[in-house]
């Protein structure tokens, strides 16, 4: 458990920022409440009297550096990470604790492993991408799903979303990643990433009970495709969507996720499908749980818990997957997420 140890939120104030703080709280850390928007920090901390608020700019270094101060980690939970990432990970550099983020734009996480792998190695520091359920539950989960096997010939990781109500956040950084890809689809195939306009195909994707068979969007890439590859050999990685979510996602009048219990949580269900496949022999893992949003909580404080009681793999900008032991990383999320693991 956290025992007192301060970590700083940036980001604080959003949709996941809360439920960062929460599980920060509840775990026995010290949240400190840092962001852009100086007012919206301040609504939040009438909820947290007791907590330390540091308004923060990514444009100026010495105030992120005071929202750092005394901190044993930052947690970014602002988007869009294409603006956020590179300048918290200097704070976080400067001030020689790990990093952490929720990052599940493509592009950002490539720029987060170009830009920081060798100088983060060098310096013995820790820096986690896209530790939420876009890009770190699937790499986990393929993770395990691969077991003792070296390398594979495929990996497939099937999102099954009841429904998918986009926060604020995630359209705005969903609108920075179609501009910096001028529109352009991504998948990863033959060991990189390619860019294509070709349409997505629809398929049927065999979900596991109770969800059964469900339309799908192939080729929905997400954040997986940069955080798998980067440490498993697997040359194919394919996502697949719900084709009920990503049409809430796509609409503009979606609104945004509304809570149903105590906790914060949307009704929203999900059923994550991970298939590995290599020479003709198939491994899966499945995970089920709620709210997209609420599960990243669980999944980013869990990996700041095991950066800073030292069970860890590596050290330089990695994936949760190569990072963390991934069958029980997911295994301590058992009050937050069901696992199946098939091998």
């Amino acid at each position: 458990m956290g025992s007192g140890q301060v970590v700083t939120v940036f980001g604080a104030y959003g949709h996941t920022g809360r439920f960062v703080v929460a599980e920060l709280l509840e775990r026995g850390f010290v949240p400190v409440l840092s962001g852009r928007d100086a007012e919206k920090l301040k609504a939040l901390a009438a909820s947290h009297p007791e907590l330390d608020v540091r308004p923060a700019s990514v444009d100026d270094p010495a105030a992120l550096d005071h929202a750092l101060a005394g901190a044993t980690a930052v947690i970014n939970c602002a988007g869009p990470f294409a603006t956020t990432a590179a300048p918290v990970i200097e704070a976080a550099l400067r001030a020689a604790i790990p990093y952490v983020d929720v990052a599940a734009e493509i592009e950002a996480n490539v720029d987060t492993f170009e830009q920081f792998t060798d100088r983060a190695r060098t310096a013995g520091a820790v820096i986690v991408p896209a530790m939420a359920f876009y890009g770190g539950l699937g790499d986990l989960l393929t993770t395990a799903a691969m077991g003792d096997w070296k390398a594979a010939d495929e990996a497939h990781i099937a999102y099954g979303l009841s429904s998918w109500h986009p926060t604020a956040g995630t359209r705005a950084a969903g609108a920075v990643s179609r501009e910096r890809r001028g529109d352009r689809r991504v998948r990863y195939t033959q060991g990189k990433l390619e860019y294509t306009q070709d349409a997505a195909p629809t398929l049927e994707w065999p979900f596991p009970d109770p969800m059964g068979p469900r339309s799908v969007i192939g080729e929905f890439s997400m954040a997986d495709v940069v955080t798998v590859p980067s440490h498993l050999a697997i040359p194919e990685v394919r996502n697949y969507m719900t084709v009920v979510a990503a049409r809430d996602l796509s609409a503009s009048d979606t609104p945004a996720p509304s809570a149903v219990d105590d906790q914060g949580r949307s009704a929203q269900t999900f059923l994550v499908d991970v298939v590995v496949r290599s020479k003709g022999t198939e491994r899966r893992a499945v995970a089920r749980g709620q709210d997209i949003y609420a599960i990243t909580a669980p999944l980013a404080v869990e990996a700041v818990d095991r950066i800073l009681t030292g069970r860890t793999r590596t050290v330089g900008v990695a994936s949760a997957g190569e990072i963390f032991d991934a069958a029980d990383f997911l295994r301590a999320l058992s009050a937050h997420l069901s696992l199946e693991l098939r091998q």
